[in-house]
C-alpha cells in the first residue's frame, strides 16, 4: 500500500506542475483550488508512504515520477520540444526509478 501511495503522490505532483502552468494561462479561481488539491493530496500521499518506506529512496520515486509525468505531460499536452537527448535522459530518470524500487 505504502508503493501505491507513492505512485499517487507522484501523480498529484505531476498534477499540480500542470496547474500552475494552466495558472499563467487563465488565472481564475478553480486552477487555484486544483492546484492546491493536487500539491496537498501530493504530500498527504507522500508523508503516508513515508512511514514504511526509507525517506531517501520515497523522496527520490516522488520526485522521478513527477519529473517524468511532468515532462511528459508537457510535451503531449503543451507542444513542448520531443529533442531525442531530451527522451533519453527521461528514460534514465524513469530506469533509475525503477532500480530503486527493486533494490528497496
Amino acid at each position: 500500500m505504502a508503493w501505491f501511495s507513492l505512485i499517487l503522490a507522484g501523480l498529484f505532483e505531476a498534477f499540480g506542475v500542470v496547474m500552475i502552468n494552466q495558472l499563467h494561462k487563465t488565472k481564475n479561481w478553480q486552477t487555484v483550488v486544483l492546484l492546491i488539491l493536487g500539491f496537498s493530496c501530493s504530500l498527504l500521499c507522500l508523508g503516508y508512504s513515508l512511514r514504511f518506506l526509507p525517506m531517501g529512496t520515497a523522496y527520490a520515486i516522488w520526485t522521478g515520477i513527477g519529473v517524468v509525468f511532468g515532462t511528459l505531460i508537457g510535451m503531449f499536452i503543451y507542444g513542448e520540444s520531443r529533442n531525442w537527448k531530451r527522451v533519453l535522459f527521461i528514460a534514465i530518470i524513469l530506469c533509475s526509478t525503477i532500480g530503486l524500487k527493486l533494490v528497496s
